[in-house]
C-alpha cells in the first residue's frame, strides 16, 4: 500500500538498482493517483545512477512492454487490478518478456547492498519525454488486424488503456460506445478488477445499445475480458479455451490451473502447463515455440504479437472473431465443466513445513497423475484437482473441475481431508 511499503524513497533505490544494470530504459505509469510520485522518484533515481531514461506518461503496461525492443528494459509504475490505493512496479525485457527470478533477484540484491551505480553532477543525463509510445502501440496493432465492422463498448474502468483501447477499435472501423474511459485513478466508475461482479453496467448496456461486443481491462490493461451481445459475462476462463482454439493447432502454453477445456478443444496440440503467472507461460511459450500462451485471469500471449500479455490486442483479436460469428455462438460450443474452490490460512512460520507434509500427503493419491510444477496438480482423467500454497498470502488454495458436479465434489472433498489433515 502506498505510504506503507511502497514509498518513493523505495523507488527512487529502485530506479538505482535497475539502472546500475540496464541504461536504456523507457518508464510509463497507471493512472493512480501516487504513480507521478513514484515514477518521478524512479527515474530520478535511474539519471542518478548513470541511467538513459525517456518519460512515457501514462501508458497501458502491454504499451510499454511494446516500446521496450528499443531499450534495454521497460517499466511500469502500476498495481494492474487491484484497488487504487495499492501501487508496484512491473519491468520488462528487451525481448518482452517480463523479467525472471533471477532477474528480479539480482536487482533485490543491488537494493539491499545499496550498490549503486553513481553518476557525476556533470554527467547525468536530462529525461527524454515519448509522447507517441501510445499512438506507435496503436497503430502497430491496427496495421497488423485489419479491418473490422462491428459495435463494441468498451469499459476500460478509468484506467491506463481509456488513452488506446477505444481508438484502435474505431481505427479498425468498429462503431465504439465508452464506459469509464475517462482515466481517473480514484478509479469512480468500478474496482479495476474486470470481474462478472464488476461489470453490471456493461452487461446491461451492451444489448441495451445493440453492441455485437463488449470489452473490459484492468488498470492497466495486460488483462481483456468480454460480454457477448446478450449481456453474457465471458470471462478470461473461457476466452482461453476459445482463443487458443482459433490460434494455435499444435501447442499451447496455460498454467496449471487453466482449465482441461482447452485440451479438449485442442484434442490434437500439445498442451504445455506452467507455472501460475503470465512470466512463467511467456517463457515456456518462447521455449517450445508455442502458438499461443494465456491465463484464466485474461492474460493471453500471442507471441507473433509479442511475449508478452497485451489486453490492447487482444481485444482486437476478440473483435476479430466477433466479426465472423457472434460470441454467444462461439462459447456456446465449448464444453463445460463444474469446478469448485476454495482456501485456507495457515500460521506462516509453518510454510516449508507445510509444503513437505502435503508433498508426502498428495504423492499417496491413487488413480491420478500428479505433477509439481506449481503445487500439486493430480490428473483423474475424468477431472482433475490443484492444491497450491499462494505465492502472495499464507493461505492453501484448492481447486478442483471435472465433467459433473459429483465427480467435482468427490474430488474437492478428498483433496480438502489431505489439507486439513496436515494444517
Amino acid at each position: 500500500m502506498f505510504g506503507k511499503d511502497i514509498t518513493p524513497e523505495l523507488f527512487l533505490d529502485i530506479g538505482r538498482a535497475v539502472s546500475s544494470r540496464y541504461r536504456r530504459i523507457v518508464v510509463g505509469q497507471d493512472v493512480r493517483t501516487s504513480s507521478p510520485a513514484l515514477s518521478s522518484a524512479f527515474i530520478g533515481g535511474a539519471l542518478s545512477s548513470g541511467g538513459i531514461v525517456d518519460d512515457g506518461g501514462i501508458a497501458s503496461t502491454p504499451t510499454i512492454a511494446f516500446a521496450a525492443k528499443d531499450y534495454d528494459c521497460g517499466v511500469v509504475v502500476t498495481a494492474s487490478h487491484n484497488p487504487p490505493e495499492y501501487n508496484g512496479i512491473k519491468l520488462w525485457n528487451q525481448s518482452g518478456i517480463a523479467f525472471d527470478e533471477h532477474q528480479q533477484q539480482e536487482i533485490e540484491e543491488t537494493l539491499r547492498g545499496k550498490s549503486f551505480e553513481k553518476c557525476a553532477w556533470g554527467q547525468i543525463a536530462q529525461p527524454g519525454n515519448r509522447e507517441d509510445l501510445v499512438t506507435n502501440h496503436a497503430e502497430s496493432i491496427v496495421a497488423a488486424l485489419g479491418t473490422l465492422k462491428l459495435k463494441v463498448v468498451v469499459d476500460c474502468g478509468c484506467g491506463s488503456t481509456s488513452t488506446i483501447t477505444p481508438y484502435v477499435l474505431r481505427e479498425l472501423g468498429c462503431k465504439v460506445t465508452t464506459l469509464n474511459s475517462q482515466p481517473d485513478g480514484h478509479f469512480p466508475g468500478r474496482s479495476p478488477e474486470p470481474t462478472e461482479e464488476n461489470l453490471g453496467t456493461l452487461r446491461k448496456t451492451v444489448p441495451a445499445v445493440g453492441a455485437d461486443l463488449g470489452i473490459a481491462h484492468d488498470g492497466d490493461g495486460d488483462r481483456v475480458v468480454a460480454v457477448d451481445e446478450k449481456g453474457n459475462y465471458v470471462g478470461g476462463e473461457t476466452l482461453l479455451p476459445l482463443l487458443a482454439s482459433k490460434m494455435a493447432k499444435k501447442s499451447v502454453v496455460v498454467p496449471v490451473d487453466a482449465s482441461m477445456a482447452v485440451d479438449d478443444v485442442l484434442p490434437d496440440a500439445k498442451i504445455w502447463r506452467t507455472r501460475v503467472g503470465d512470466v512463467y507461460v511467456a517463457q515456456e511459450v518462447r521455449r517450445r515455440k508455442a502458438e499461443f500462451g494465456g491465463e484464466p485471469s485474461g492474460t493471453f500471449i500471442f507471441p507473433s504479437w509479442g511475449l508478452f500479455p497485451d489486453g490492447v490486442y487482444g481485444a482486437a483479436c476478440i473483435a476479430q472473431l466477433v466479426a465472423e460469428e457472434r460470441l454467444s455462438k462461439q462459447v456456446g460450443r465449448l464444453p463445460t465443466y463444474h469446478s469448485v474452490r476454495g482456501a485456507f490460512s495457515f500460521e506462516p512460520s509453518r510454510r516449508a513445513e507445510l509444503a513437505k507434509e502435503l508433498d508426502h500427503s498428495l504423492s499417496e493419491v491413487g488413480h491420478a497423475e500428479l505433477s509439481r510444477v506449481d503445487g500439486w496438480r493430480l490428473d483423474y482423467g475424468d477431472g482433475w484437482g490443484l492444491v497450491r500454497l499462494s505465492g502472495t498470502e499464507p493461505k492453501v488454495r484448492v481447486l478442483a473441475e471435472a465433467r459433473d458436479a459429483t465427480r467435482t465434489k468427490e474430488i474437492y472433498e478428498s483433496l480438502i481431508s489431505k489439507v486439513k489433515a496436515v494444517s
